[in-house]
């Protein structure tokens, strides 16, 4: 699937446009996605209609098309990751195409069908960092929208009980914020959005809140 990576790099604007296919991707995620949010009772199914309500919400606001495929695979971008690994990849490209699962794949820090046997939290961001200096541009905003989805989150839930928040995650604050940092400097790299921009803007608040820790 690496080998189709196309471009998203032009700059022609287009109407985004729903169809069907929309739906059944929804519905996908629905059957798959039946856990919660780490450490809360929030349905899973709000951090995926929430990246990719922001990926349709960059439509003109972006040097490319927003499209169909980028909002399918924001729906779906952790199903391989943590539900089936490449045999979950090769399903979504049957259902929804080999661009779809060309961005999935980039979106994922592991393709392991066994979650037992993934490698190092640090060695999956170490990799997935430098895997994604190298993704095109649709992939690199639906990441940036879904770190921005878990930065928010982590700040609103850190205002309500503080450093508490960060025992929901295998690394905590110093690991957290590095790995956020990591990602914004590879998309301030690239052309610059209004999702980035928001992210720097609620990491740096994070920090500023969260630095009577150290």
């Amino acid at each position: 699937m690496k080998a189709e990576n196309k471009s998203a790099s032009n700059n022609e604007t287009e109407e985004l446009h729903l169809s069907g296919r929309f739906a059944s991707a929804v519905d996908y995620a629905r059957h798959i996605h039946i856990e919660r949010r780490k450490g809360t009772g929030i349905p899973y199914m709000a951090h995926l209609l929430g990246v990719a309500s922001l990926v349709m919400g960059e439509a003109g606001h972006v040097g490319f098309p927003v499209t169909e495929d980028m909002v399918i695979a924001a729906l779906l971008h952790d199903a391989a990751e943590d539900h089936g690994g490449a045999l979950r990849l090769r399903d979504i490209e049957h259902n929804f195409g080999s661009n779809v699962a060309r961005m999935v794949e980039g979106l994922s820090d592991s393709l392991s069908e066994d979650p037992t046997n993934k490698q190092s939290w640090l060695e999956r961001k170490q990799a997935y960092v430098e895997g994604l200096r190298h993704e095109p541009a649709d992939v690199q905003l639906i990441s940036a929208a879904d770190k921005l989805y878990n930065a928010r989150a982590i700040l609103e839930d850190y205002r309500e009980i503080g450093p508490k928040v960060w025992e929901r995650f295998k690394r905590g604050r110093k690991e957290q914020i590095w790995y956020f940092d990591e990602l914004l400097t590879i998309f301030k790299s690239s052309a610059g959005n209004r999702i980035v921009e928001e992210l720097e803007r609620v990491v740096n608040e994070l920090r500023q809140l969260s630095s009577g820790e150290l």
